[in-house]
């Protein structure tokens, strides 16, 4: 079709155009089925802070390491985060001043490197802590 000055003005197809109300359908239709779908636990982010190096170690260690790390910080401290030995403080006695009264997650992966380079990591990329017990046990300290 042409205008009055004989310019040729084009029409959308209306089969192509589709109306407010189906859109506003189909997103409803959308929202509806995306809320009725339960969540997964994995969905549910959790903020919650770490209240302990043994919650920590439960978390980032297969069962073997956890123990042979929980053994180690009773030996140490008590799991005792302020514990202090002369010039050795915190749940893993490190002869550092970094470590006196740091938080739990600070001293654990503080530890987690320092057994890392000097015992070596498992098969799992974690450190190997039953090697720094059995170190612990063959030099008859604590």
């Amino acid at each position: 079709m042409f205008d009055r000055r004989g310019t040729l003005q084009a029409r959308a197809h209306q089969g192509l155009t589709p109306s407010r109300l189906r859109v506003a359908r189909g997103v409803a239709l959308v929202i509806g089925i995306s809320m009725s779908i339960p969540m997964s636990a994995a969905d549910n982010g959790s903020i919650s802070p770490i209240h302990s190096v043994r919650q920590l170690a439960d978390i980032q260690l297969t069962e073997e390491q956890e123990a042979c790390h929980n053994a180690i910080v009773y030996r140490e401290s008590r799991f005792d985060r302020y514990a202090v030995n002369g010039s050795h403080h915190g749940y893993y006695q490190g002869k550092s001043e970094y470590l006196k009264g740091k938080p739990d997650d600070v001293q654990f992966y503080w530890y987690w490197r320092y057994v890392s380079y000097r015992y070596g990591i498992t098969e799992y990329d974690e450190p190997d802590y039953c090697k720094a017990l059995h170190h612990l046990r063959v030099k008859g300290w604590q």
